[in-house]
């Protein structure tokens, strides 16, 4: 896997990507990025010689100085752009685990429960038939985790 190329994007599949090379990866405890990601946080990455392969981000300028690129038709948090090398939302490619965060940002905005997060009770599969019967019969329509010729595909 490590040669396969660095690369993702949206969950419709309207915006896809591909990185060179990835640089330092982190989370994000910034309201900014909280809100931008809908989250307790945002991991981000910087991506060296990114070249967008299909469709562009919409953006949002959400300070003087970072604007943030978001799928126009989706949604999907995709980038952040402060006039250096531009950063990518790790969640956005195809294999996330290739870009582990190494360090933690803007920590005065961290959410207090933050740390006790991995502490809580995982829910056992079987102690729930209901909802495992419900997540079994999903039918995913997002782009599947790898380059495509066309999105979306031709109906039959």
């Amino acid at each position: 896997m490590a040669d396969a190329p660095l690369a993702g994007g949206c969950q419709c599949g309207a915006v896809r990507f591909r990185a060179g090379s990835l640089g330092r990866a982190s989370i994000c405890h910034c309201r900014m990025c909280q809100k931008a990601f809908g989250g307790f946080f945002g991991t981000l990455v910087t991506a060296h010689d990114l070249e967008w392969t299909r469709g562009t981000p919409r953006h949002f300028q959400s300070s003087n100085k970072v604007r943030r690129g978001f799928c126009g038709d989706c949604g999907t948090p995709l980038s952040y752009d402060f006039g250096g090398p531009v950063e990518i939302a790790i969640g956005a490619f195809d294999d996330p685990a290739r870009a582990a965060p190494t360090i933690q940002v803007n920590l005065a905005d961290r959410i207090a429960f933050f740390e006790e997060l991995c502490t809580l009770p995982v829910r056992a599969a079987e102690s729930e038939p209901e909802a495992e019967a419900f997540k079994a019969a999903i039918v995913s329509y997002q782009h599947p985790d790898h380059d495509t010729a066309e999105w979306p595909p031709r109906q039959r």
